[in-house]
């Protein structure tokens, strides 16, 4: 069916953009923050694209108010931004540093003068390194450092901030963290991986405890999940094996505990020559499974697999770089296709189709349960044109289709109440440096200048309207 000519959503609807600490602040060394591991691991050569660092990355931290001005330039409804753990609690535990406090403080009371909601994610990525040295995320004392530092971000801007999110893509965390080692602090262990996930899950539903006791009772707390949408090559009983072998290791392990308060029986089975999960203690899954106020779906392609007679070696088309180890421990009889279609600067195929069917998966996985868009996005090679403007229609067509995906969604009964586009400006991309731009707004990263894409004023224009705009031809 043709998409409608005006697409047109609820009143209410949050258009927002999202961040994350590591990849805009900077001010690695300031005011008593101390390393995290993407600050190491950044450190180590070879891991990053020319060795490239968030040390200064865009230096929000000190272009804050700017920042927030050009959002509200955007006519953003609400901006998410992550907490750095490393600058409010720099050895991961113990009292808090109140000036690295002071610089969320100041960013919240600038967010709520021009009328933008902070949305708060507690943890997206960086691990304080003293936390990492006594073991990380494999080791179960993480998870109750975790809720003390929830607890403190709670009580110092519970007040003013209804919007919070333990968790940023955990799954990230574990398996391209201590799996494939494409991200810090960039181990490759199967067995820990899967520690690190229970550990992970186990954190969020402490983290969402600790916040609850400390907060309004209006305040939503949420968690962020990149869940995949993994579709079969064919629909032969092997390739079916492989979809539920990844959805179970993508999706399954983490939100079989956090929304149903089990792991998928099939989860245990593929994985049983890796670990025995005697490390799920009695009482986590009840510790884990915290009712939730809203559930945040992070999306950018889908997978495609099949099953293979032997393991696949060397890099895998999975997403999620080049690693000469898998991310996914017991699927090593499990490939990874290329999807077919135009793809983005990372090599990720576009297809809103995925979208769609991830929202309406969980409007019926977790029935009256709010569902918001906390991740979607492209990167691509914009670049200003001789009058220092950057057009970049292709963005703007790829922000049409999935927003229209979404609005879809929403007609076919999901409840979905907000759309954060990744990114509000371009920043540090993990492990591909300073190569991969997915923001909105352009950042010269020799004078730190900003510059609205033209993808910035079209979903500025979306917000304003609640209604998509015609995709236009590059000027």
């Amino acid at each position: 069916m043709p998409e409608p000519l005006t697409v047109t959503f609820p009143p209410a609807f949050l258009w927002g953009a999202a961040t994350s600490a590591y990849q805009i602040e900077g001010a690695v060394r300031q005011d008593g923050r101390t390393p995290s591991i993407w600050d190491t691991f950044s450190h180590t050569p070879g891991k990053t694209a020319g060795g490239e660092t968030g040390d200064i990355a865009v230096d929000h931290y000190h272009r804050y108010r700017d920042d927030v001005a050009l959002m509200a330039d955007l006519g953003l409804s609400a901006y998410r931004f992550s907490i750095s753990w490393s600058r409010v609690q720099p050895t991961g535990r113990g009292p808090a540093v109140q000036v690295g406090l002071d610089f969320y403080r100041r960013l919240v009371d600038e967010l709520l003068a021009k009328g933008i909601k902070p949305a708060i994610t507690l943890y997206h990525w960086d691990l304080p390194q003293e936390l990492e040295d006594a073991g990380g995320w494999p080791e179960r004392d993480t998870a109750y450092r975790f809720a003390e530092y929830a607890q403190i971000v709670g009580e110092a801007l519970g007040d003013r901030v209804e919007q919070w999110i333990t968790l940023n893509e955990p799954w990230c965390s574990a398996f391209l963290g201590y799996g494939s080692g494409v991200h810090a602090p960039g181990r490759t262990d199967p067995a820990a991986t899967l520690r690190a996930a229970h550990h992970l899950n186990l954190a969020h539903g402490l983290g969402t405890s600790a916040l609850r006791a400390v907060m309004p009772a209006r305040n939503q707390v949420a968690i962020s999940l990149n869940s995949s949408v993994v579709r079969p090559v064919s629909q032969d009983p092997a390739d079916l094996m492989a979809v539920q072998k990844i959805d179970d290791l993508a999706n399954g392990v983490f939100h079989g505990p956090i929304l149903h308060g089990s792991y998928p029986p099939s989860l245990f089975a593929a994985t049983a020559s890796v670990t025995d999960w005697s490390y799920v203690q009695d009482g986590d899954l009840a510790a884990i499974r915290q009712p939730l106020d809203a559930l945040g779906l992070n999306y950018y392609t889908p997978a495609l697999v099949s099953a293979t007679a032997e393991a696949t070696a060397g890099p895998r088309a999975d997403g999620h770089g080049a690693s000469d180890h898998s991310p996914w421990p017991g699927a090593e009889d499990v490939t990874f296709h290329q999807t077919p279609g135009e793809r983005t600067e990372m090599g990720w195929t576009i297809d809103p189709t995925g979208l769609h069917e991830l929202i309406m998966r969980y409007a019926a996985e977790a029935p009256g349960l709010p569902l918001y868009i906390t991740e979607n996005g492209a990167a691509y090679d914009d670049k200003p044109d001789p009058d220092g403007n950057v057009h970049d229609p292709e963005r703007i067509a790829y922000l049409h289709s999935h927003l229209a995906a979404v609005r879809r969604a929403i007609t076919d009964g999901a409840d979905v109440r907000g759309y954060y586009l990744w990114s509000l400006m371009d920043n540090f991309e993990w492990a591909y440096g300073y190569e991969k731009r997915f923001g909105a707004v352009y950042v010269d990263y020799t004078t730190l200048a900003r510059t609205p894409k033209s993808s910035a004023r079209w979903y500025a224009e979306a917000a304003r309207t609640g209604t998509l705009p015609p995709v236009r031809p590059a000027a």
